[in-house]
């Protein structure tokens, strides 16, 4: 064997070394440990919990809708321990049932690397379900486990839904208060656009006492709804803001109608917008039936084009909500 060869060959055997045999390029996600620092009440239904810990600076975000992944207790109370290292998944399967840590899904509403902080919003709606269980109990020094995307991934790990073309011109938000967190995070980064588009919002939330500040360009149009001052049911604002305030461009020819039966109660609206131009862009989440009946209003009664419409069915009516 030459010289060259023996040389070439010891610096690969000395990169292997350092970088480990087999290793695996960092994933999109992450599971990272965190500790509550701090409860804030925001408004009789929503809660906002400030969580702290050194794993916090892995963690990254790339739209004001990142969603991200919460385990909580199992139901034994057992809190989550999974590796942070590998296969976190496989080894939550492999646990008892009763000490399984239960999943959910919530909106990054803040993330601060100095100090490490990530702030998430909860929705106050009882105690029926591990989610609210936790928030409505946990305290400071309390921990959980969470899994975000990765800071140490180069590539997009998706996770949002909020992509609007450059120079948008209209925006159409609508949600109820499981979507408020992302809404609030969408107008804070609106308000610093050069060229501010003609923004109209409607937030359904339970109580007047709900209609929180929020922070906006002056000239956005905010409407709040809420169905203890409207007498109505969950979804009937939202609903009906769509059919009779909502402003939309003119209807689109060539456009798709939906073929969706009414009241599909196995349809769960995800869609994301794919946008030809920079005219529209609406996003709509909330309770699934209703973001469903908004959905087929847009398209089929108002003649707007599908690729304009993010929507998603954060949960259903009937369902936990947490």
């Amino acid at each position: 064997m030459s010289s060259a060869t023996s040389l070439a060959s010891a610096l690969a055997q000395g990169l292997r070394k350092l970088v480990g045999v087999g290793a695996q390029p960092p994933r999109g996600y992450r599971l990272i440990n965190v500790e509550l620092k701090q409860r804030i009440e925001l408004s009789p239904s929503m809660l906002r919990l400030v969580f702290s810990g050194e794993d916090i600076a892995q963690a990254r975000t790339l739209a004001p809708d990142q969603r991200i992944k919460l385990l909580f207790p199992g139901a034994d109370g057992t809190p989550p321990q999974l590796p942070a290292q590998g296969d976190w998944q496989a080894a939550r399967r492999q646990l008892p049932a009763e000490q399984q840590p239960p999943m959910r899904t919530y909106t990054i509403r803040a993330l601060r690397l100095h100090p490490a902080e990530l702030d998430v919003d909860f929705v106050l709606h009882g105690v029926n379900g591990p989610a609210s269980a936790w928030a409505t109990h946990a305290r400071p020094g309390d921990c959980l486990q969470m899994v975000v995307p990765n800071k140490a991934y180069s590539g997009d790990p998706g996770g949002y839904e909020w992509l609007p073309p450059a120079g948008i011109g209209k925006v159409l938000l609508m949600g109820d208060e499981t979507a408020l967190p992302a809404i609030a995070g969408i107008l804070e980064e609106l308000q610093d656009y050069p060229d501010y588009p003609d923004v109209q919002v409607f937030i359904e939330v339970p109580h007047e006492s709900d209609c929180i500040d929020l922070q906006c360009h002056p000239q956005t149009r905010l409407s709040w709804l809420p169905r203890d001052v409207l007498g109505a049911q969950h979804g009937e604002p939202l609903i009906h803001a769509a059919r009779e305030l909502a402003e939309l461009p003119p209807a689109s020819a060539g456009r798709r109608p939906l073929k969706v039966a009414e009241g599909d109660p196995e349809q769960r609206p995800w869609e994301t917008a794919k946008p030809a131009d920079n005219r529209f862009y609406a996003w709509v989440a909330g309770e699934s039936a209703t973001v469903m009946s908004i959905r087929r209003h847009l398209i089929n009664e108002r003649g707007q084009e599908r690729r304009n419409l993010t929507l998603m069915g954060y949960w259903r009516l009937g369902g936990s909500l947490g």
